[in-house]
C-alpha cells in the first residue's frame, strides 16, 4: 500500500488510503499529477529522459516501451507519461522472468492512468499474465448470483452456453447476453414466486408470467424463455419443454416516410462533422450504425467516388463525399498522429484501434431524437417510390434480402395507389 505521495512525497494519513481494495491514492493533490497537470511532458526528451531516469531495467524498458507504442498509436504526451507512471507501480517488485497478473494491473494503476494501455504495454513485452476471466465472465456470475437458489444454476449455465456456442449452435455476442437475460430475469423472479426448480414450470405459469407484454418486448421475450428452456431440456435439467408451444409474435414494421417537419427536425438537430456524416450515410446509402462503426479508411476511394459499406460497393454523391471530406479535415486536424483505421473516431479510440461504441452514436443522435433506422428506412422507400416499386432494383442498390425488398415494394405500391386515388386526374 502506497503511504506517500509519488511526486513530492508527503506522507498520507492513514484515513486517506480506503479501507476496501481497490486502487490506492497515488498522489496527495491534484497538482502532484504530473503527467496530467504539467504540460513540461510535451516538451522534447522529456520523456526519454524520465524513462532513463527509472531505478530499474526493467521498468526503463517498459518505459521505453510505452513511448514507443504511444508514438505508433498517437497518444499525446500527458498519456503516455501516466501509462510510464502506472507501469513504474506495477513493475515496483517484479522481475523479467517473472509475468505480471492482470490482477495485479488493477490494484495498483492509479486514477488517471489508463490500465488498458499499461496492459497493452506489458503484453507487447510479453510480461502479462492473465489471472482473471473475461469481464464477462464475471458478469454473468454476479447476475445469476441475485436469481432464487433454484434457478441460478440453470440460467448460469444457459448463458454460458450461449457465450460459447457448440458445434451446432454459434456464439452469441455480449450484447446478445444482455438482451436475453434482461427478458428472463422478471419472469423468472415472477415464476419464483409460486415454483422452487425451474422443472416445475408449466406452460400456464410462463404465460401468466409474460402477462400483458405485447409487440417487440413480448417477442423478445417468448425468443428468451425458448431459448433457456430448449437448453434446459437439452441438459436434461427439465423433464419436458413448457415454452416449446408458446405462439410466436410477428411485429409488422412500421414503414412510413419523414415527413417534412421531421426532415427539418434533423437538419437542425445535426451540427457535427461526425454526426453530419453518420446520418448522410444513412440517407444516401441506407447504412446500419453498426456497419458505420465499422466504417474503415481503406473502404473509402475519394478519387474514384466510391464507398464499401459492409461489403456492398456504392457510388458516392456530393452529399456524401461532402460530408466525408469535411469530416476527415476535422479527424486529421484533431488526432493528426493517430494509428486507428476506422472513419469515426473520438478521443478514446483515437488512442487504439478500435471503433467507436454503440453508446457513442446513441449519445450523439439518439438521445437527440434521430433514428438512424427510420432515415434508413425512408431512404429505401423513396428509392421503391422511384422505382416503380420494383424489388429486384432495391436488392441491388441497397444488398437487402428478397424478402425485405418485397416487403418495401409493397408498401410503395400501396403509397402510389393511394396517390393516384387521391388525385384521379390522368397525366396529359
Amino acid at each position: 500500500m502506497i503511504r506517500d505521495c509519488l511526486t513530492c512525497g508527503t506522507p498520507f494519513p492513514a484515513k486517506a488510503q480506503p479501507k476496501a481494495p481497490g486502487r490506492p491514492r497515488s498522489y496527495c493533490s491534484p497538482g502532484c499529477y504530473p503527467w496530467k497537470y504539467n504540460i513540461r511532458w510535451s516538451e522534447p526528451g522529456v520523456l526519454p529522459a524520465r524513462a532513463d531516469s527509472m531505478d530499474t531495467p526493467l521498468k526503463r524498458a517498459a518505459a521505453h516501451q510505452a513511448i514507443q507504442r504511444g508514438e505508433a498509436h498517437g497518444w499525446s504526451p500527458s498519456t503516455i507519461a501516466g501509462v510510464m507512471h502506472g507501469l513504474a507501480l506495477v513493475l515496483a517488485d517484479a522481475t523479467e522472468d517473472q509475468p505480471v497478473p492482470a490482477s495485479r494491473i488493477r490494484e495498483r494503476v492509479p486514477r488517471g492512468s489508463s490500465i488498458a494501455r499499461v496492459t497493452d504495454v506489458l503484453a507487447d513485452m510479453q510480461l502479462l499474465h492473465v489471472d482473471t476471466g473475461p469481464s464477462i465472465h464475471r458478469w454473468i456470475e454476479t447476475r445469476t448470483a441475485e436469481l432464487p437458489a433454484g434457478f441460478a444454476p440453470a440460467i448460469r449455465a444457459w448463458l454460458f452456453f450461449l457465450l460459447d456456442g457448440d458445434a451446432r449452435t454459434r456464439p452469441k455476442t455480449k450484447g446478445s447476453l444482455y438482451v436475453q437475460f434482461g427478458c428472463v430475469k422478471p419472469i423468472v423472479l415472477h415464476l419464483a414466486t409460486t415454483r422452487d426448480h425451474l422443472r416445475e414450470v408449466t406452460a400456464g405459469d410462463i404465460t401468466e408470467a409474460l402477462g400483458d407484454l405485447n409487440g417487440h418486448k413480448r417477442r423478445n421475450a417468448i425468443t428468451a424463455v425458448r431459448s433457456l428452456f430448449w437448453f434446459a431440456k437439452k441438459k436434461g435439467l427439465v423433464f419436458r419443454d413448457p415454452a416449446r408451444h408458446l405462439p410466436s409474435v410477428k411485429v409488422a414494421p412500421v414503414l412510413v416516410p419523414l415527413t417534412e417537419q421531421e426532415i427539418r427536425a434533423i437538419g437542425q438537430s445535426v451540427v457535427t462533422p461526425a454526426q453530419r456524416l453518420v446520418v448522410t450515410l444513412a440517407a444516401a446509402h441506407a447504412a446500419r450504425a453498426t456497419p458505420i462503426r465499422h466504417l474503415t479508411l481503406a473502404d473509402i476511394d475519394l478519387p474514384g467516388r466510391r464507398i464499401t459499406i459492409d461489403g456492398h460497393e456504392q457510388l458516392m454523391g456530393e452529399l456524401t463525399t461532402d460530408a466525408l471530406v469535411t469530416w476527415l479535415a476535422f479527424r486529421n486536424a484533431t488526432w493528426p498522429g493517430t494509428a486507428n483505421p476506422h472513419v469515426l473516431i473520438n478521443k478514446f479510440t483515437a488512442l487504439g484501434t478500435a471503433e467507436i461504441s454503440h453508446y457513442c452514436l446513441k449519445r450523439h443522435l439518439l438521445l437527440k431524437g434521430i433514428q438512424l433506422e427510420r432515415i434508413r428506412k425512408d431512404r429505401i422507400l423513396h428509392e421503391a417510390l422511384a422505382a416503380d416499386a420494383d424489388p429486384l432494383h432495391l436488392a441491388l442498390v441497397f444488398n437487402i434480402s428478397h424478402t425485405t425488398a418485397v416487403r418495401y415494394a409493397e408498401v410503395a405500391t400501396a403509397v402510389l395507389s393511394a396517390t393516384a386515388e387521391a388525385d384521379p386526374t390522368p397525366p396529359p
